[in-house]
């Protein structure tokens, strides 16, 4: 049976009589602290889960604890007898004013199962009487559930609670194994911190991206990292250099930042280097340019920062050169804001068009892609990719997309992962969102979905290079 996926976070409220199977499906689907147990608080407020007096104690505790993590935004398993209506349509408001899909689970057991494993219980069981009321109650409650607005009303099956990127990821994966489709797959390395030799570390990792099926291998260009990766301090590679390095350690995936701003170089100087590249890799350069965001490191490099409207008259007119520059001869160029009295670049780029990525997703920089540029870098979901897209025109240009991906052979690998990166003060699902944390096959369905919106390479940056050759089995995926 295939798996439901859930999106993260949910509320997912049980319904079902007493020895219907509520808890043990519960336990076996969902981590311990996503669910809130009505027994287990009878137990915490009194003697023990079968402490009836406690009861009112318990469910006053209960709704307290449910209302704390759905305002919290954590995906919150309810795990009572849910046979209340008042109540469960509580929960299900609280879900709605946090922005929260809430589903019912309804578990419904045959009378005489629910007898039997009531009888055989060593511990809480039920009187006959009050199951019997139980089941009474469940016959007319489960009439009730599809018209209480529920996101979906479920019957106990095997479900699992994933990133929004995976929710759809099953159909999805399913379609790339009926109709493969081709994707390039590309590497971005973002930091640098491994401890030891930066040179062993950097060619290690690039021999292994290469035995994994990467098609290219990125680098983000600049100069101290980033605040959305890491520290100013942190050891932090020149892209250029560290491309030219990687040009020898490699012998067949190509090789570009992601991407290079457009006021860190002499545009001119940076054509000479791109070229360089190519001719040193065989022909294997993509030359990445951007507008430049990070105003930080201009100032504390003495660059000036020049407003937004300056930095697109500067890449407009880089996307126009550049090409110039690569060209036979040496004609000036003339822009709106760059002179280059004398265009000479030799030796030329091997590549008889070296091809040029924008990087960013606004709707100014898509139109100049489009007009300009070979290709366009992109991330958000499937939505933004289409969306972005819809600026590009009937120019041939090719959507790339970015995205932070962690992946593991299965689902407990995925969890120990996510437990072993996260941050402690970020919790895991948030994280598990951040990352794009997903199996195998979920990564397919993903890949597959943003190749249905027109994407022609993937971009991932891994949170742990040590999942590197788990890669390979996406990537194998795509191979056509």
């Amino acid at each position: 049976m295939d798996e439901l996926k859930l999106p993260s976070p949910c509320v997912v409220i049980l319904v079902g009589p007493g020895a219907s199977g509520k808890s043990t499906w519960a336990a076996e689907r969902f981590a311990a602290e996503l669910i809130v147990s009505s027994d287990r608080l009878r137990a915490l407020v009194g003697s023990g889960e079968d402490d009836i007096a406690a009861s009112a104690d318990a469910f006053a505790l209960l709704d307290v604890v449910v209302r704390q993590r759905i305002g919290r935004q954590l995906t919150t398993v309810v795990d009572t007898l849910g046979l209340d209506q008042e109540r469960r349509l509580g929960w299900l408001r609280l879900a709605r004013e946090a922005g929260m899909p809430c589903v019912a689970v309804g578990f419904d057991t045959p009378a005489e199962e629910c007898r039997r494993r009531n009888r055989e219980r060593s511990s809480k069981r039920i009187p006959a009487d009050v199951l019997t009321s139980q089941l009474r109650s469940w016959s007319a409650v489960k009439k009730d559930l599809p018209g209480e607005g529920y996101d979906d009303v479920l019957r106990p099956t095997a479900v699992r609670v994933v990133p929004n990127a995976f929710v759809e990821s099953t159909a999805a994966h399913a379609r790339q194994a009926e109709t493969p489709v081709g994707l390039r797959f590309g590497l971005q390395l973002s930091s640098y911190t491994h401890k030891g030799p930066k040179a062993e570390w950097i060619r290690e990792v690039a021999s292994r991206a290469e035995a994994a099926g990467f098609d290219a291998i990125y680098v983000m260009d600049h100069f101290r990292q980033i605040p959305q990766v890491g520290r100013a301090w942190e050891d932090f590679l020149e892209s250029w250099t560290t491309l030219g390095y990687l040009a020898a350690c490699t012998t067949r995936v190509r090789l570009g930042t992601l991407v290079s701003g457009i006021t860190y170089r002499n545009v001119a100087h940076l054509g000479k280097i791109a070229a360089t590249l190519d001719v040193l890799s065989g022909g294997r350069a993509v030359c990445g340019v951007g507008l430049a965001w990070f105003e930080a490191e201009h100032k504390a490099y003495g660059w000036s920062f020049p407003p937004v409207s300056e930095r697109y008259a500067v890449l407009e007119d880089a996307l126009q050169l550049l090409p110039v520059l690569w060209g036979p001869g040496n004609k000036p160029f003339h822009g709106k804001v760059l002179d280059v009295p004398d265009t000479m670049c030799y030796p030329r780029p091997l590549q008889k068009h070296l091809p040029v990525l924008v990087g960013g997703s606004g709707p100014r920089t898509l139109r100049l892609a489009a007009r300009y540029a070979d290709a366009v870098n992109v991330f958000g979901d499937v939505a933004a990719v289409r969306k972005a897209a819809t600026h590009l025109g009937d120019r041939p240009v090719e959507l790339t997309h970015l995205s932070t991906t962690l992946v593991g052979k299965d689902s407990h690998e995925v969890d120990q992962l996510v437990q072993k990166l996260r941050p402690r003060n970020v919790n895991p699902a948030r994280y598990a969102a951040l990352v794009n944390a997903g199996t195998v096959d979920d990564q397919i369905g993903r890949f597959r979905e943003l190749s249905e919106a027109g994407v022609a390479e993937v971009m991932i940056s891994l949170p742990d290079l040590e999942t590197l050759d788990t890669v390979t089995d996406v990537i194998s995926a795509f191979r056509v």
